[in-house]
């Protein structure tokens, strides 16, 4: 990955926190049908940037860092928001989200954005590149953690259910998918969401998906030997 003409310049004396984030969210406008999914996710990938991956921009290309996947890449702006908050990417630049010529894209793109992992948008992949991720990085015994965030609406996707039970069976104790249920599968899910990678044996934890501490608990919750799952419920706005 090429890092050169939107690293923190101009406010690398400037520390931003999770307060700004509102204020880095109104800055991007053009895609507000998804805002919902967007804020959905907003308080897990803070609290994953903030207190839990070992990553920052001066280790994007380390091979032991730790790596976050946005599977649920429709409506971004939350990810986006957290990157300018950790100096990935400029603030300055959001304005210009969605325009012809930004990075910032309606779908991450990891060959233009510092930090971003994969090119995500198309719903059911994100998983299935976590475990091959996490694969490779055994292979090559390098360090690090892959962490997935998806939608509940996601796992309707058939990969995923393939994906849930090779991790589970292989015992993919460096992945953890983040699942953040706000009532938008069709169907449901009986049992509750955790139900479905517990029986695939996964280790689970279901947590408020507002509650930085709950979540903080949630994904650094000890899975020694299995992949953990970690559903984050958020109330849907109607």
């Amino acid at each position: 990955m090429t890092i050169t003409n939107h690293r923190i310049d101009a406010h690398s004396n400037r520390t931003f926190g999770y307060d700004d984030l509102s204020t880095f969210l109104s800055m991007m406008t053009g895609d507000e049908k998804h805002s919902e999914a967007a804020t959905s996710t907003l308080d897990v990938i803070w609290t994953l940037y903030d207190r839990v991956l070992k990553v920052d921009p001066s280790t994007v290309d380390d091979p032991d860092r730790d790596r976050f996947f946005l599977s649920k890449g429709h409506g971004p702006m939350a990810y986006y928001a957290v990157l300018a908050a950790k100096g990935f990417v400029d603030p300055a630049i959001l304005p210009d989200f969605a325009s012809s010529e930004s990075i910032l894209g309606h779908h991450p793109d990891r060959r233009r954005i510092p930090g971003v992992e994969i090119s995500s948008g198309s719903l059911g992949q994100g998983l299935a590149l976590g475990i091959g991720a996490s694969l490779g990085m055994d292979l090559s015994q390098f360090g690090g953690t892959v962490s997935v965030l998806m939608g509940d609406g996601e796992l309707d996707e058939g990969s995923n259910h393939e994906a849930i039970a090779l991790a589970g069976r292989m015992g993919m104790d460096r992945l953890t998918a983040i699942v953040i249920d706000n009532s938008s599968a069709y169907h449901g899910w009986p049992g509750g969401i955790e139900s479905r990678f517990a029986v695939e044996g996964w280790e689970t934890a279901v947590v408020d998906g507002r509650d930085h501490d709950a979540i903080f608990a949630g994904v650094t919750r000890p899975h020694p030997g299995a992949p953990l799952a970690v559903v984050a419920r958020v109330e849907r706005k109607n």
